[in-house]
C-alpha cells in the first residue's frame, strides 16, 4: 500500500475519533472529586435534573471505588492533612475530612503533616458537618488483633514498662496495658522492680482473657528454655565434692538458693553450720559470693544439692583428745525436750543432758523447769564416743548424792515433814528434801476415814507430818505413812465397843441386807436385817433410836456389827434360865406355874417399853 493511501486511512479515523462524542465518565474518572463537587444534588433530589438508570449505577460504582463508607465501624488509614493546637485533621478520602484530638497522639510527640494514621470513624457528622475519628480506639483494635495472633503464634513482642503495680509491673504492649507478674520478670526473684520501669523489653504473650480483656505477658518465658539446656550442660559436668563459687540468690527458713552461673544449687540448713541455728540468715546474707561443695545432684530433675559446713573439718575432730569421763564442761543449752536438753560445749559439739541426769529426785519432771535456751551451764560429762560423736552429760552429779546418808537422816521410825509432790491412784509422793522422795500408800494415810483417791485427803503443795515405815537403800524407795503419826483411835474403841457392850443409837440409813448406825465420827456400826427387829415383831426404821449390842468387832478391817433383837431375847432367856432355877431350889409343892413365867416375861416387856 502506498504511503498515501495509509495517511487517507489515518486522517479519516482521526476525523472519526474527533466527531465522536466525549463521555461524561472520562471526566468523572479524571477527577472524580471535582465531579462530585460540582454535581447539583438538590436538582437531583428534586427531580429538576433526572438521570437515566445506567448513569446513576455508574456514579454508585465512582463513588464505590473511590470513598470510604463511613457507615463501617473498620479501621482505615488516613492522612493527616492539618494540624493545630488541639486537633488533627485527617483525610480517609471520604465526603469530608475528620478531626482527631492531639490527646490521643500523646505517645507520638514527633506527629506531622503526611504522617499515615490509623483511625475508626467515631461520629459520622458533627454539628460542623465533620467526621469525628478515634485514633485510640483504632490502636486498641489493631492491638488486639496483633496479640491475638502474638499469643497464637508464640511471636515475641516488644513492650514498654509503664509503672509498678501490686504484684508485677504494667506494659504497654501495641497500645494495650498488659500486666507483668513479678514472678516472669526473671528467673531469679526480683527485689527491685522500680529498676524496670521505663524500659522497653521483649515479652511473650502468655493469657489472654477475651472476657475481661486481660492480658498477661512474660520476660521470663523467653528465657527459661536456653536456662534448661544451660542448665543440663552445667549438671553434666558437676561431680560430687566438687567446690564452686555461687551468689546468694534467695534465703528461706529451711535453706539457701545459691546461684552456680546458671543453675541454682539448695543448700539445707542443717548443711550450713556444725552448730544449731534458727534461721539461715544468721550465716549468710542476699548477694553473698561464697564457696560451696557440691554433695548430691539429680540430672533427670536438675536439683543440686550444696553444703557450706562441709567445707571445714568437723568439730568433733576438733575436740580435745584429753576430755574423758567425768570431767565438767561448760556449755550453752540451745535445745530443748521433754526428756532433757542438748549443750553445747564447743562449736558443733553437743551433749544431751537427761532429764534423770538434771536431779537426784526420782520423781521426774520436764527439762523446762530446770533449765533454758540460751542458759550457760556446768555439767559432767557421764558417756563420751568419739566414733558416734555423741557425749551424755549429767548436772546432778556436780552436788552429793542425798542418798549416801539416808540411813542416818532418815531411819525407820523417825518423823519428818514433807510436801506432797503428785498424786497416784494408790497413794501420794511427798518430798523430805531435794532428791528425796517417799510415798504414802492410801491405806497410810488415815486411820479412820475410807479415802477412794489421795486428793480426797490432800492438796498437791501441802505439808504433812510423816514417818519412815520401810527404807530401801538399793532401790532408792520411802516407804512413808501419815497415820501412824497419831495414835490409833481403835486401839481404844477395841475396849469401847468391845464384843456384848450395849450402846444407844438412831438408824442413820436404811441399806441393802439391814442398817447403819453412827456411833460416833468413826464408828459407823451394820445392823443385819434380822437384828432390826423389835420385841412387837415389827422393825425399826430409819430415824428410830434404840439399844444395841455389838456383836462384832475387827479393828483390822474396821468392822462394827449390832444388834438390837439381842437385847429382848437374851433378856427372855435369863428369865426362863432364873425360873428354871427356882424350880430347881422349890419344893414340888410349890413349883410355879407357867402363868407365873409368863407374869414375869410381860414385866419385862412392859420395862423394854418403858412401862413402870
Amino acid at each position: 500500500m502506498s504511503e498515501e493511501i495509509k495517511n487517507e486511512e489515518v486522517q479519516v479515523e482521526e476525523s472519526a475519533v474527533a466527531q465522536e462524542p466525549k463521555k461524561e465518565v472520562s471526566a468523572k474518572e479524571a477527577n472524580p472529586e471535582k465531579f462530585l463537587e460540582e454535581f447539583n444534588w438538590h436538582n437531583y433530589e428534586e427531580g429538576i435534573d433526572p438521570i437515566d438508570e445506567g448513569k446513576l449505577d455508574e456514579f454508585e460504582k465512582l463513588v464505590a471505588a473511590n470513598f470510604v463508607d463511613t457507615l463501617n465501624d473498620e479501621v482505615v488509614e488516613g492522612v493527616v492533612v492539618y494540624l493545630s493546637d488541639r486537633d488533627a485533621i485527617i483525610d480517609i478520602n471520604a465526603k469530608s475530612e475528620g478531626v482527631v484530638s492531639l490527646n490521643e497522639f500523646r505517645y507520638n510527640p514527633d506527629l506531622k503533616v503526611g504522617d499515615k494514621v490509623e483511625v475508626l470513624i467515631d461520629v459520622r457528622e458533627d454539628s460542623t458537618g465533620q467526621l469525628v475519628l478515634s485514633h485510640r480506639k483504632a490502636r486498641t483494635i489493631k492491638a488486639w488483633d496483633r496479640v491475638n495472633e502474638a499469643h497464637d503464634n508464640a511471636t515475641i513482642v516488644n513492650g514498654y514498662v509503664k509503672c509498678r503495680t501490686k504484684g508485677g509491673m504494667i506494659v504497654d504492649v501495641f497500645g494495650i496495658e498488659a500486666f507483668l507478674p513479678g514472678s516472669q520478670i526473671d528467673v531469679k526473684p526480683i527485689r527491685d522492680y522500680d529498676g524496670y520501669v521505663g524500659k522497653t523489653m521483649e515479652f511473650k504473650v502468655v493469657k489472654i482473657n477475651h472476657e475481661f480483656k486481660n492480658v498477661v505477658v512474660s520476660h521470663k518465658a523467653l528465657i527459661e528454655a536456653d536456662i534448661e539446656e544451660q542448665k543440663k550442660e552445667i549438671i553434666g559436668q558437676l561431680e560430687k565434692g566438687q567446690v564452686l563459687e555461687g551468689v546468694v540468690k534467695n534465703i528461706t527458713s529451711y535453706g539457701v538458693f545459691v546461684d552456680l552461673g546458671g543453675v541454682d544449687g539448695l543448700i539445707h540448713i542443717t548443711d550450713l553450720s556444725w552448730s544449731r541455728i534458727n534461721h539461715p540468715n544468721e550465716i549468710v546474707e542476699l548477694d553473698q559470693k561464697l564457696n560451696v561443695v557440691i554433695l548430691d545432684f539429680d540430672e533427670a530433675k536438675t536439683r543440686i544439692q550444696l553444703g557450706l559446713k562441709q567445707l571445714n573439718a568437723h568439730p568433733w575432730e576438733a575436740l580435745s583428745s584429753e576430755l574423758k569421763i567425768g570431767d565438767k564442761v561448760k556449755g550453752k543449752v540451745v535445745v530443748i525436750a521433754d526428756y532433757g536438753a542438748f549443750i553445747e560445749v564447743a562449736e558443733g559439739v553437743e551433749g544431751l543432758i537427761h532429764v534423770s541426769e538434771m536431779s537426784w529426785s526420782t520423781h521426774l519432771r520436764s527439762a523446762q523447769d530446770f533449765v533454758k535456751i540460751g542458759d550457760e551451764v556446768e555439767a559432767v560429762v557421764l558417756t563420751l564416743d568419739r566414733d558416734e560423736r555423741k557425749m551424755s552429760l549429767g548436772i546432778k552429779q556436780l552436788t552429793p548424792d542425798p542418798w549416801t546418808d539416808i540411813t542416818t537422816k532418815f531411819p525407820v521410825g523417825s518423823n519428818h515433814k514433807g510436801v506432797v509432790k503428785n498424786f497416784t491412784n494408790f497413794g501420794v509422793f511427798v518430798e523430805l528434801e531435794e532428791g528425796i522422795d517417799g510415798l504414802i500408800y492410801i491405806s497410810d494415810l488415815s486411820w479412820t476415814k475410807k479415802i477412794k483417791h489421795p486428793s480426797e485427803f490432800t492438796n498437791v503443795g501441802d505439808s504433812l507430818d510423816v514417818v519412815v515405815l520401810e527404807l530401801d537403800v538399793d532401790g532408792r524407795k520411802l516407804s512413808l505413812g501419815h497415820k501412824q503419826t497419831e495414835s490409833n483411835p481403835w486401839d481404844i474403841y477395841e475396849k469401847d465397843f468391845a464384843v456384848g457392850t450395849s450402846h444407844s443409837g438412831v438408824i442413820s440409813e436404811i441399806v441393802d441386807k439391814g442398817a447403819t448406825i453412827d456411833f460416833n465420827e468413826d464408828i459407823i456400826a451394820f445392823v443385819p436385817a434380822r437384828h432390826l427387829e423389835k420385841e412387837d415383831g415389827s422393825k425399826l426404821a430409819k430415824g428410830e433410836t434404840a439399844d444395841f449390842q455389838i456383836i462384832e468387832f475387827n479393828k483390822e478391817f474396821k468392822r462394827v456389827v449390832a444388834s438390837h433383837t439381842v437385847i429382848f431375847k437374851e433378856e427372855e432367856a435369863k428369865i426362863l434360865k432364873e425360873i428354871v432355877k427356882k424350880q430347881a431350889d422349890t419344893s414340888a409343892e410349890a413349883k410355879p406355874t407357867l402363868g407365873d413365867a409368863n407374869e414375869q416375861l410381860q414385866a419385862l416387856k412392859d420395862k423394854m417399853d418403858g412401862k413402870k
